[in-house]
């Protein structure tokens, strides 16, 4: 019995036992028991908690599915003689285990002909043996029940060997659909054999349409291909029976698929910093293209275009860091919950320095492989590497890494003899998605440690100090990275910290007449009411409304439902709580009570980190009407 089989076998006897599968932290617990792991290696980031609260739970819930006690060191023996007395329902739920077939999940949104295709394609993997997962499939057509579709989701998920993605417009700004890609890539990347292969099929999602940032990520490697009409479908549905069996690779076309088929929004063209000069601080805030009064709407789906007229300066946070961004050596931290404006903020600082003439390099830490972050040294080996092919400069790594020094000292010299003394003019380096560094605490305390080294040398007047001056960080990262830090953890905390607000009412006026819509204060406050002044929220519904699909009354009465706009939104919230029921217990404890309620500190602190609840002082209320009306009655008290 391997690792599979053992997962899919306790799996499987939790489900009979209690109508629940393995969390993702349970699974953790047993793979990492599983391979001789302390609790300490196997979830650094707060041992304590998982083998208090998890482990602990875990191997009680083992013990009583098995009829014997389980125990971290012992629990092997354990499910083999669980799996020979169990019953045949037992037999029929772990019998995929044990044979050579492959598990297929199917990432769609719920809307034609997305859901057709991926039912067709659902039956040719079926009849070809595998086993296939989609999130509408009929419970009499697969063992397992459908009566809670996201720990189904997180099972299957844990289980596939292949992740396929049906990428349509709408799915290609699908929050549910992102999350889902996020964890397989996730899996894809800590798992030995590579599993799931991601693959995806483009339907009625031409080459060119622009994909957002997080896509861009996902999706740079993986092969796709492509769907126009049903003709396609029997053709395809072929193709992926014949790639999952391993029999046919997964092309575009007669050709493999390459990153450069795949169209992304780029940056406008800038002058070089030969041929341009520094403008002056007091123009700088009329370099940005100007928006027209109204324009075509365009559903919001990640950075903000620089030339839309939909991006809403929330002064004074643009002015501040445009002006900051001239100083030497200076350091900008951009921080907020996901989807309110961070990355679009950052690409406006880069321009604004591009068009001052500096050199600009954003870097995104999606895009590094799992791998990567192995060490300190493979991680700031790639950093090195990454900004040098951005700036077109010779690739030193080998000549300057050596195990004589360490790697923060390696990467500093490298940074001062090869990047900072071969440019004249000042470097600003764009640091997205840093969230990714505090997954691994022993490498995050070293990279963010060597980044405020550099910042705290370019202030000490040292010899090095003018060159150190030259460069100016950027750094963004979303909120919810503290949810699983311990507490007693700093997060990267030096330089002028930026957390983006909300739009206030006349910003959503002017987004509203932006999208031509003829808004009184009335319309204004009744849509603040149910979604605040976030700003995706804000466009989605604006999106729709001037597209006609909607009306604000329906919309209002339809948005705290799965049916309506955000059911996306408040779907990845749910899924995320889920994950972690001390957070879910309390906003449910916040949602159900129409006075502001007071919670645990770091509970508070969290489900604010998360963008779901507001603080006033030691009390918290849920940060929308939107989220109380949604989550009063889908979150169980564990």
């Amino acid at each position: 019995m391997d690792i599979k089989e053992a997962l899919e076998i306790a799996d499987s006897l939790l489900y009979l036992h209690t109508g629940k599968y393995l969390t993702d932290l349970e699974r953790e617990v047993f793979i990492g028991s599983w391979n001789g792991q302390t609790y300490e290696e196997i979830y650094p980031i707060n041992p304590e908690y998982v083998e208090k609260y998890v482990g602990y739970k875990l191997w009680r819930k083992l013990s009583n599915a098995c009829g014997e006690k389980v125990t971290k060191k012992q629990f092997r023996g354990a499910l083999e003689r669980a799996l020979q007395s169990q019953s045949p329902a037992m037999a029929t739920l772990v019998q995929p285990a044990v044979r050579s077939v492959q598990k297929v999940f199917i990432s769609h949104r719920h809307q034609e002909p997305d859901v057709s295709l991926a039912r067709e394609f659902f039956e040719a993997i079926a009849a070809a043996g595998h086993i296939p997962f989609m999130t509408d499939t009929h419970p009499s057509v697969t063992p397992y029940n459908n009566q809670d579709w996201l720990k189904q989701i997180d099972h299957h998920l844990q289980q596939c060997d292949y992740f396929l993605l049906l990428l349509s417009p709408q799915a290609a700004v699908s929050e549910m659909v992102i999350e889902e890609l996020e964890r397989a890539k996730h899996l894809q990347g800590i798992r030995r054999n590579g599993k799931p292969a991601v693959l995806s099929i483009r339907v009625n999602c031409q080459p060119h349409t622009l994909l957002n940032h997080d896509l861009q990520a996902y999706l740079k490697d993986s092969p796709q291909r492509e769907w126009h009409t049903s003709i396609d479908t029997a053709d395809l549905a072929q193709a992926i029976v014949r790639y999952v069996n391993g029999t046919e690779s997964w092309t575009l076309g007669d050709r493999p698929i390459h990153p450069q088929d795949l169209h992304f929004p780029q940056p406008p063209a800038h002058p070089s910093p030969q041929n341009s000069k520094l403008k002056t601080q007091n123009s700088i805030s009329s370099l940005l293209p100007t928006p027209s009064p109204t324009a075509d709407p365009e559903i919001p789906q990640g950075q903000v275009r620089l030339n839309s007229a939909f991006y809403i300066e929330r002064s004074p946070h643009e002015a501040q860091c445009y002006r900051e961004i001239l100083q030497p050596g200076t350091l900008i931290r951009i921080k907020a919950p996901r989807q309110m404006g961070k990355t679009s903020l950052m690409s406006r600082i880069l321009y604004q320095a591009r068009e001052q003439g500096f050199q600009t390099v954003p870097l995104s830490f999606q895009h590094a492989d799992v791998g990567i972050f192995s060490s300190l040294s493979t991680l700031l080996q790639w950093f090195c590497g990454k900004v040098a092919r951005k700036l077109r400069l010779p690739h030193q790594i080998d000549q300057y890494w050596t195990d004589t020094y360490g790697s923060k000292d390696n990467c500093t010299l490298y940074f001062e003899d090869c990047l900072l003394s071969k440019i004249d003019s000042p470097l600003v380096l764009g640091l997205d998605e840093v969230d990714r560094i505090f997954q691994y605490p022993k490498i995050a305390d070293d990279f963010f440690g060597l980044l405020r080294a550099w910042y705290e040398e370019a202030g000490y007047g040292g010899n090095d100090s003018s060159l150190w001056e030259k460069l100016r960080l950027v750094v963004v990262h979303s909120t919810e990275v503290y949810i699983p830090l311990d507490v007693n953890q700093s997060p990267f905390n030096v330089g002028l910290p930026i957390e983006l607000s909300e739009f206030n009412p006349s910003q959503v006026a002017d987004l509203g007449q932006r999208h031509g819509l003829d808004w009184q204060q009335t319309e204004v406050e009744q849509l603040m009411a149910i979604a605040g002044g976030h700003p995706y929220l804000v466009r989605l519904a604006l999106y729709h409304l001037a597209q006609q699909s909607i009306t604000l009354s329906d919309l209002i009465q339809t948005a705290p439902t799965e049916a309506g706009i955000y059911g996306d939104h408040l779907r990845r919230h749910l899924w995320n709580l889920k994950q972690h029921p001390e957070l879910a217990n309390a906003f449910n404890r916040v949602v159900a009570n129409l006075e502001p309620t007071e919670l645990d500190s770091i509970l508070a602190f969290k489900l604010h980190s998360m963008g779901l609840v507001h603080l006033q002082g030691n009390e918290v209320t849920p940060r929308f009407d939107l989220y109380r009306r949604y989550f009063s009655d889908r979150l169980e008290k564990e």
